[in-house]
């Protein structure tokens, strides 16, 4: 399967992106970040509703610091190639893991982010929206007094309705779904994949790593996303 060939033909090309598109850009997964202030138990705590509603200070010093590390990064090449991809009309859609916002940055719009995005705060009483600088200037209220909260999926809360909904229409509507990055072992979002290859799109998954859907894919390749994405592209390049 030449996977050029693949992507030119496609109807309704989707990707699917994990934590392995967001290293390629140099950001520490999320086991790893924050240089070490907090352990990995601690991370998951402070993570969560529970951390938010009884722990604030804490809390709002650790997403203080995600948004900072994010901040020192940028979107890679194949963020790039992706979001050319889409304005070329090649990719109808995105579906994300990935909470760094580094696919819109790099351009795209048909974006289903899965967990949030940390580029964004909300208040949790009135809901008015905020750039995640506010949290780097030190600003943690709204101006109604509510508090400010990352834009994320936070451990005990569900994932938002309107981004499943988008992201399940269009792994159906799929007639090529490729997988970028991700080890697919976090549910729901790992039901994806299967749904589009049970709906008849062609599984394509890219990951260092094995991954427990790799049996079912039409193609799978453990190699640099950036690598894969830059040759398909090139290929495409020259098919113009």
């Amino acid at each position: 399967m030449k996977l050029t060939e693949v992507i030119q033909n496609a109807k309704h090309l989707v990707v699917f992106t994990g934590a392995g598109m967001s290293t390629e850009s140099g950001l520490p997964d999320f086991r790893s970040a924050d240089k070490g202030l907090w352990t990995t138990e601690q991370k998951s705590y402070l993570s969560s509703t529970d951390a938010l509603n009884n722990h604030l200070e804490d809390f709002i010093a650790f997403y203080r610091e995600r948004v900072l590390g994010v901040s020192e990064y940028k979107p890679n090449e194949g963020h790039l190639i992706l979001a050319n991809w889409e304005a070329r009309g090649l990719l109808k859609g995105i579906i994300t893991q990935n909470v760094d916002g580094f696919h819109s940055m790099a351009g795209n719009k048909k974006i289903a982010e899965l967990h949030g995005t940390l580029q964004k705060l909300h208040c949790q009483q009135c809901g008015k929206t905020y750039s995640s600088r506010e949290y780097l200037h030190g600003i943690y209220k709204c101006n109604c007094g509510g508090t400010l909260r990352p834009s994320i999926v936070l451990f005990g809360e569900m994932l938002p309705s309107e981004a499943f909904l988008l992201a399940e229409d269009a792994a159906i509507q799929s007639d090529v779904f490729i997988v970028l990055g991700s080890s697919l072992n976090v549910s729901p979002a790992n039901q994806l994949p299967l749904l589009a290859s049970e709906t008849g799109s062609k599984l394509i998954i890219i990951n260092k790593e094995r991954t427990e859907y790799d049996h079912l894919a039409d193609l799978v390749l453990h190699e640099s996303i950036g690598k894969v994405l830059n040759e398909i592209d090139k290929g495409l390049s020259g098919n113009r």
